[in-house]
């Protein structure tokens, strides 16, 4: 046997319960003295490599899953809650009873379910806040502000990292996002506007709203914006000159946001004018409202992503595919978090998870796109 080794998590003793199995018996199973079964529990030894295959054998498990190497990310067997999984889906894990369980995230399964817990509950004058966060929660607080629906899973690979680090996402759109950056409101903003042949519209636009404050641009994701439209798209929609059509119902973007201007360059192209679409300002203020709109029928079209279509179960029309990039204050760059949030951009974990969803590319993520002076 090796010695002890601290960076291995040992599992035998929770399979060996499952099983009601004493230490005796299992040493019998095993071939070994009940004092070698209970040395390897209490991670005082490591066993041999013909230990540890008998060991597996007779839980009909595998030695990687008793003997597990902290921070490893190596593949394990999991059981799928809600039938076979398309390759590449998301999952939330846990273990249960030595079993690994799978929650697919997709569908509505893929959005917020319940209340979220506050820091704090404003007083009656609405000048303060009690605050019932813990001691130090709200310094390792950053606020991201923008749409990209992505932004989630990047607060949590930062939650990962750094316990002590928290990135609390706000959805707003690109201009109202950028908006609030340049007022002060919040540390980061999302922007994801397509490029015309101005050349680079977040750089443009930021470098509009952030004057006087100097700020870095780094790349998030590339996503694919369309129209989404009913399944089976019984309409038959191909374009948004097809927006124009006598009493077709659609559901526009507010105006400031990225989806907004991209349907007014597309009409500008194609020489169609905005009174010439009858629902043009019927507006949505959020990528799922514009997806309920579409799925409970009250509108036969609506601008959107085309990871959100599939997740409602929507048909998808392609438009472009935009770079979405996160707008960092220089001042802020210290800010403890925001060096995670960094760092996590870098990583492979979250590049794969941005890869699995559906219109996302990695290419650009964590890429550095520009300097604000």
């Amino acid at each position: 046997m090796a010695m002890q080794d601290n960076t291995i998590t040992c599992n035998v003793k929770s399979y060996r319960m499952e099983k009601g199995w004493s230490q005796e018996d299992l040493a019998e199973r095993i071939g070994v003295r009940r004092q070698a079964v209970y040395d390897i529990e209490s991670g005082r030894y490591l066993p041999n490599t013909a230990i540890a295959l008998r060991l597996a054998r007779v839980f009909a498990c595998r030695v990687e899953d008793l003997f597990v190497e902290e921070g490893s990310t190596g593949t394990q067997p999991v059981r799928v809650i809600t039938g076979p999984a398309e390759p590449n889906t998301r999952l939330v894990l846990g273990r249960v009873r030595n079993r690994l369980v799978g929650f697919p995230l997709r569908g509505a399964e893929a959005l917020s379910f319940g209340f979220n817990a506050a820091d704090g509950i404003l007083s009656r004058d609405g000048t303060a806040a009690r605050i019932l966060a813990p001691p130090g929660r709200l310094e390792g607080t950053v606020l991201l502000m923008g749409c990209d629906p992505a932004f989630e899973i990047l607060s949590q690979h930062v939650a990962r990292a750094a316990p002590d680090a928290r990135v609390h996402c706000r959805f707003g759109s690109s201009l109202k996002a950028l908006g609030c950056l340049g007022d002060g409101d919040c540390h980061v903003a999302g922007t994801h506007f397509h490029n015309t042949d101005d050349g680079e519209s977040n750089v443009r636009t930021a470098r509009e709203l952030l004057s006087g404050h100097g700020a870095r641009v780094v790349g998030f994701s590339l996503l694919e914006e369309g129209l989404m439209v009913a399944p089976g798209n019984p309409l038959g929609i191909r374009s948004v000159t097809d927006l124009a059509r006598p009493g077709l119902r659609f559901a526009n973007r507010e105006p400031g946001a990225a989806l907004r201007a991209l349907l007014d360059d597309q009409l500008r192209q194609a020489g169609i004018a905005a009174d010439e679409i009858s629902d043009y300002r019927h507006e949505v203020t959020s990528h799922r409202e514009g997806a309920y709109r579409v799925l409970c029928r009250v509108a036969d079209a609506a601008m959107g992503l085309r990871a959100v279509a599939e997740i409602f179960g929507l048909d998808f029309i392609p438009i472009t595919a935009v770079r979405c990039d996160l707008v960092i204050p220089v001042d802020l760059e210290h800010h403890p978090t925001l060096r995670v949030l960094l760092d996590v951009l870098q990583s492979a974990g979250l590049r794969r998870e941005i890869d699995a969803l559906a219109g996302y590319s990695s290419s650009v993520t964590g890429s550095d796109i520009a300097k604000i002076p």
